[in-house]
């Protein structure tokens, strides 16, 4: 099995992107802030595929980004063809960690790694909620599926 096989068995949601020559900065690499967007989107997708987004529309209760991080270990260039994955590492009553990792298909590689982790908030409220059951419900079917 090929690096990119590995790579798409490993997260439940692949997020697929072409490095953008404006995202590059004076060292002729993709500027480090870039990695925390890319995070985003692969954060959003899962979001998306697992019901979020209606229910905190619906309810005003939702994620809310608390801390990220990443660690690089492959500069990424244009023009490449990057994957961005998500999944949940752990979880608990009010919150989760997502890892996320992208990949360059230029260089057949990891090129970063990173976490966030994740609170779920009453914007109502003002303070952080128990994650609703069927969210993490959603959260885990979509992991188990992965899985089989």
């Amino acid at each position: 099995m090929s690096a990119k096989d590995d790579f798409k068995n490993a997260y439940p949601i692949i997020v697929k992107q072409d490095v953008i020559w404006g995202d590059m900065d004076a060292f002729n690499h993709v500027n480090n802030t870039v990695y925390f967007r890319y995070f985003e989107d692969a954060r959003m997708a899962f979001f998306e595929k697992t019901g979020v987004m209606p229910h905190m529309e619906a309810t005003n209760v939702g994620p809310i980004l608390a801390s990220t991080q990443c660690q690089f270990r492959a500069p990424l260039s244009y023009p490449d063809r990057i994957l961005i994955g998500s999944r949940i590492k752990e979880i608990s009553e009010k919150r989760f960690t997502m890892e996320y990792a992208v990949f360059s298909e230029e260089q057949d590689t990891i090129a970063a790694k990173g976490e966030g982790l994740v609170v779920y908030y009453d914007y109502n409220q003002a303070k952080s909620c128990e994650i609703p059951h069927n969210i993490r419900d959603s959260f885990s079917k979509l992991q188990a599926a992965k899985h089989h």
